[in-house]
């Protein structure tokens, strides 16, 4: 029986970085996945998503192009060709992983992993030992059972179709359904989003959700505090779709991003002493570590910050301190997020809601105006800037954005934040004129 120094169990963002790691300090390791190498993020999730939104966003730059003095053609969009190319580039990515896996000497396996004991994984009937075992199999979407639930789609299944839709329903208010509404929006399809909340966006700053809602309806129907109760199929094969008041619509596609659980199921947690939490997430101490000395898990499957830099973070100080004796925990303070709407939005730090749940005693800085470009092109998109401040000590808890390459501008401030950032500071900085980034060391004026 083959044994080996680590054994990670999941390709995706942060075992493909433990497993490289750990194999760079000298370890002795495999890594199994009965899937794709890079996990949701390269295959099913920010990367795909990411390139059909630079997709969608030709549209209107397409329109916003005729008042700057270009003739263009009426535009014609083919779903075959960005789908297409789009796993061109997924295959290259995926060759990418496998090489620098292979690289660093970690040997790759495939297949369905399951574990018999705590030292001891199978892999279709072939038995593997490992002094330690890494459980980074990530998150999975789902579809909540209901009538008609089987006519819904996910993520997983929403780059690949067959057909483009003229028509859909993405139900969900998180980042992954407003991001698909503005994928399909701008891509030509008429595009629903169906939410059972007040507002999209949960968690992020109210006046950034506001602001967003505001801008959504610009070019998506948006159907709040809404719920679905049956989706049937029609003779044409399109999707009916019954709502809690009484109404019916039909589409011809329905896409559920109502969350995602975490990927334990046939993994043989029983034979272990690895614990769930009632949301079925892998309980684990700062240090990664499961009820089961040997076993540990990072990423998605334990229910934190489900953001691939997160779990590349883990997976990076797992290595370090198994292999190579270093030992310091992830800071998992002021994570900067973005979300790929259109507009995009981007935050780091505290809302002004948790902020005051902390019961801080802040300062509010806002801007609201439009961006240079849509004073030519004609668009009512609004830019949104926000920071709160800590009175006293004058350090900035957050900073908030929607707009035009967001997280781009974000991420930069995020790092000053990490250095300690106060409002002074930022009022000393000079900003590069004319850019929309240059407002966030402008704002001088608090919000009564």
């Amino acid at each position: 029986m083959t044994k080996y120094d680590f054994f990670v169990i999941g390709a995706g963002s942060g075992g493909v970085r433990s497993a490289r790691m750990a194999a760079g300090f000298g370890a002795k390791v495999a890594i199994v996945e009965d899937h794709y190498l890079g996990g949701t993020c390269v295959n099913v999730g920010c990367v795909p998503k990411k390139l059909y939104t630079y997709a969608s966003h030709f549209h209107y730059d397409f329109e916003d192009s005729r008042a700057y003095g270009w003739s263009v053609q009426a535009p014609e969009f083919d779903w075959a060709t960005l789908r297409d190319n789009k796993k061109v580039e997924i295959s290259r990515l995926n060759t990418i992983y496998q090489s620098i896996l292979e690289n660093a000497g970690v040997e790759i396996l495939t297949g369905h992993a399951r574990l018999l004991d705590s030292n001891t994984v199978e892999i279709d009937g072939t038995q593997y030992q490992a002094d330690k075992i890494l459980l980074a199999t990530g998150g999975w979407p789902f579809v909540p059972e209901f009538p008609g639930s089987k006519y819904a789609i996910t993520s997983n299944e929403i780059f690949d179709l067959e057909a483009f839709p003229e028509s859909i329903l993405i139900v969900g208010g998180g980042y992954i359904a407003v991001e698909f509404a503005g994928v399909f929006a701008g891509l030509g399809s008429q595009t629903s989003l169906s939410y059972r909340g007040d507002l999209p966006l949960n968690h992020f700053d109210r006046d950034l959700r506001e602001k967003f809602n505001t801008e959504l309806k610009r070019h998506v129907e948006v159907l709040l505090n809404s719920e679905i109760t049956e989706i049937s199929e029609d003779s044409a094969g399109k999707r009916v779709v019954s709502y809690a008041d009484g109404s019916q619509k039909t589409y011809d596609c329905v896409l559920y991003a109502t969350g995602r659980k975490p990927r334990t199921e046939n993994l043989g947690l029983e034979n272990t002493r690895v614990a769930l939490d009632a949301r079925g997430f892998i309980e684990v101490d700062k240090n990664f570590q499961t009820s089961e000395p040997s076993i540990y898990a990072l990423g998605d499957v334990i229910g934190g910050v489900a953001l691939t830099p997160v779990a590349l973070a883990e997976g990076m100080n797992l290595a370090r301190r198994l292999f190579d004796k270093q030992a310091y925990e992830v800071d998992y303070s002021n994570i900067a997020t973005a979300v790929f709407s259109h507009p995009n939005l981007a935050t780091v730090g505290l809302s002004e809601e948790a902020a005051l749940a902390e019961h801080k005693q802040i300062d509010v800085y806002e801007s609201d105006f439009k961006h240079l470009k849509h004073t030519i092109s004609g668009r009512d998109e609004r830019t949104y800037m926000k920071i709160i401040v800590e009175q006293g000590s004058d350090k900035v808890l957050g900073m908030h954005m929607m707009g035009s390459d967001a997280g781009e501008i974000i991420q930069g401030f995020a790092a000053a934040m990490k250095c300690g950032l106060t409002k002074q500071q930022l009022d000393s900085t000079i900003g590069i004129h004319p850019t929309a980034a240059e407002e966030l060391v402008t704002m001088r004026v608090k919000r009564k």
